[in-house]
């Protein structure tokens, strides 16, 4: 168990993120288990949550290791100044080097120990793009930052919301690419790291590991598609091979309700939308977006920016807290 404290990203500056830190600061700090502190800007956090009364007092810290005597009584800010002030809702690309750079120092604090967790505010990726951002998201990008230290990792996204803990296997590509991206490798790689995960930070001693087919039916034998007995059948026989409890191709229709979910501990999905919408219908404010795999834990709300929401005070902090809570459970069994 570590006590140093979860680090929280600022995220888009001009997102919902202000407000959402503000609402999950004041539901958790009360609790020293829950210690958490923002790298960001603290002039703009408080200029952005002032005119929605979120009077969250702040406080500027030097260095992680003072964020736990300050928690209880304000919001510990790891201060540095944006190169530009943020806007409600309006994008700002002069400031997502800055936004970068934050989330590979929160997770260079994770690696050198002076943070217990990391949980990432969300990002605009277009906004990103424009500063040079090759990735298709913070999972890829924080594999990049580990793989540059020396690690090989397969790093793998993990929703939780409701019970449920899905992953896609493929993630942000088009539809159309799924088919090609998807090999027998790439499921057996991260059936692997989530039954692992689930031992290690879920008290899932016997993970069982459910994966669905690709096409309607799971292919139906061949008739609709041959992926799921040439790609998806060969990597279920391997993972139990080496141990691991899986089981399927299931038919992506039936494989999501009640009597079906309560059969297995997660269910590794073939592409994003097959994965992401069972898990927002059971519960879409308060989901959990985690990444395993990583030498370091790594939570996220479910949401992204909302932009339409920013600035109004009227975004829900579920997701953020949830994944702040969950980011604790997690490193008080590392």
């Amino acid at each position: 168990m570590s006590d140093a404290p979860i680090v929280l990203t600022c995220g888009e500056p001009a997102s919902v993120a202000p407000e959402i830190t503000a609402m999950a600061w004041a539901a958790l700090h009360y609790s020293p288990a829950h210690c958490f502190y923002l790298m960001g800007d603290a002039d703009d956090f408080e200029a952005r949550t002032r005119p929605l009364n979120l009077r969250v007092p702040v406080r500027r810290i030097d260095d992680a290791s003072q964020a736990a005597n300050v928690f209880s009584s304000a919001l510990p800010v790891l201060h540095a100044p944006f190169p530009k002030p943020s806007r409600p809702a309006w994008l700002d690309t002069r400031n997502s080097t800055y936004v970068i750079d934050v989330i590979r120092r929160a997770a260079q604090a994770c690696m050198i120990g002076t943070a217990s967790a990391m949980v990432s505010n969300p990002i605009n990726k277009d906004a990103l793009y424009a500063a040079g951002f090759k990735f298709q998201g913070h999972t890829d990008f924080l594999a990049s930052i580990v793989n540059e230290q020396g690690y090989e990792v397969t790093e793998v996204m993990m929703l939780a919301a409701g019970g449920l803990r899905v992953v896609p296997v493929t993630v942000h590509i088009p539809l159309r690419d799924v088919p090609e991206a998807l090999t027998t490798e790439a499921i057996i790689a991260q059936g692997e790291v989530v039954a692992a995960s689930l031992q290690r930070f879920f008290d899932v001693a016997m993970p069982r590991i459910a994966v669905t087919g690709l096409n309607p039916h799971a292919g139906e034998n061949g008739a609709i598609g041959f992926e799921d007995r040439a790609i998806i059948e060969p990597a279920i026989e391997r993972l139990r091979g080496r141990g691991i409890n899986a089981f399927g191709p299931l038919p992506a229709d039936t494989a999501f309700h009640a009597e079906a979910r309560a059969t297995y501990d997660a269910i590794l999905c073939m592409y994003h939308d097959q994965a992401l919408i069972p898990v927002k219908m059971l519960d879409f404010h308060g989901g959990v977006n985690v990444t395993l795999g990583l030498p370091f834990i790594r939570t996220s709300p479910d949401h992204g920016t909302a932009l339409s929401l920013a600035g109004q005070g009227t975004a829900r902090p579920d997701s953020l807290i949830a994944a702040l809570k969950l980011a604790a459970e997690m490193a008080a069994k590392r």
